[in-house]
């Protein structure tokens, strides 16, 4: 079978994003400085980024039969992303609160993933060929982990590349992560999962160690500003971060780093080259604000991978 494009498993979301000078305490009111709403979740957000980067991307979901569910349509048309997705009217599409720091970027989050919480392991079955014909298969855990854990099964017998995000960081087996090519975590998904605080690359370095052992082939563990780690049992190496300018929202950050990292990795590029292509990805989404809408072209990174 003939293998293209990146295919991705997870959750859509709206994104309700509120900017405000801190958080409120409980029974405190404070007014904000912004409010936005927007396409998100995990998922989505990846299968955006990946599109935007070049890859002819699938994105496999459950929404419900409401307005929220008519705006992720709009979204995945609009990208040129083909939906292998189940509506629902037993569940709303689901929504995301998201705060963001006024002056610095960032943020903190409460998602509820609504009608994609219900997505199983044969929903994935039904979506089996659309796996099996990508290149690169992406994952995450805003949805339940059986679904996860088939799509990566899929993805590993049809000889697909297998990118597992795990967020957000939940205990789960070791036989999980024998499934992944490449596991991508941030620094305090990898301190959840490993028991190892991320503070440092030493620090990093230590945490891969252990994702390592658990049987994923790689580790690649995203650092925010001080760029990425690509770890693997021959090499270890820093990959640096993309200084483009102002950060305003380092919310869709990781997801751009997978989206971008999915999609080099679908057009033929060695890991560490599309590494750095995620970390450009990332680089550029931060100077904007939302999560999808902040996803930069493919002409913008490649301008910026000159550089």
């Amino acid at each position: 079978m003939s293998q293209n494009g990146v295919a991705v498993l997870g959750v859509f979301v709206v994104d309700l994003a509120f900017r405000a000078g801190s958080l409120p305490a409980i029974g405190e009111t404070i007014a904000g400085s912004g409010f936005a709403m927007g396409p998100g979740g995990k998922g989505s957000n990846q299968a955006v980024a990946a599109a935007r980067a070049g890859a002819g991307v699938t994105i496999i979901s459950r929404i419900g039969n409401d307005a929220f569910g008519e705006l992720a349509i709009k979204t995945w048309e609009t990208e040129g992303i083909t939906p292998r997705v189940v509506r629902t009217a037993e569940a709303p599409t689901g929504a995301a609160f998201i705060y963001v720091h006024e002056t610095r970027g960032d943020n903190a989050i409460i998602v509820v993933p609504g009608a994609a919480g219900g997505l199983s392991a044969a929903d994935v079955d039904a979506a089996a060929d659309a796996i099996r014909s990508s290149r690169v298969f992406v994952t995450q855990l805003e949805q339940p982990v059986d679904a996860a854990r088939r799509g990566l099964e899929i993805a590993r017998a049809a000889g697909s590349i297998t990118v597992f995000n795990p967020a957000p960081a939940i205990a789960i087996d070791n036989s999980l992560f024998e499934l992944c090519d490449y596991v991508v975590p941030n620094e305090t998904e990898a301190e959840a999962l490993t028991g190892i605080a991320v503070s440092d690359l030493a620090g990093a370095r230590r945490a891969g160690d252990v994702l390592l052992a658990k049987g994923a082939r790689m580790a690649l563990i995203t650092l925010g500003e001080r760029g990425a780690l690509f770890h693997a049992r021959d090499r270890s190496l820093h990959v640096p971060p993309f200084a483009v300018g102002k950060v305003v929202e380092t919310t869709g950050a990781g997801d751009a780093f997978v989206g971008g990292f999915a999609a080099a990795l679908a057009d033929g590029a060695d890991p560490l080259q599309a590494a750095r292509f995620g970390s450009a990805t990332a680089g550029i989404s931060v100077t904007r604000a939302g999560t999808a809408p902040a996803m930069p072209r493919r002409a913008e990174i490649e301008a910026l991978l000159k550089e």
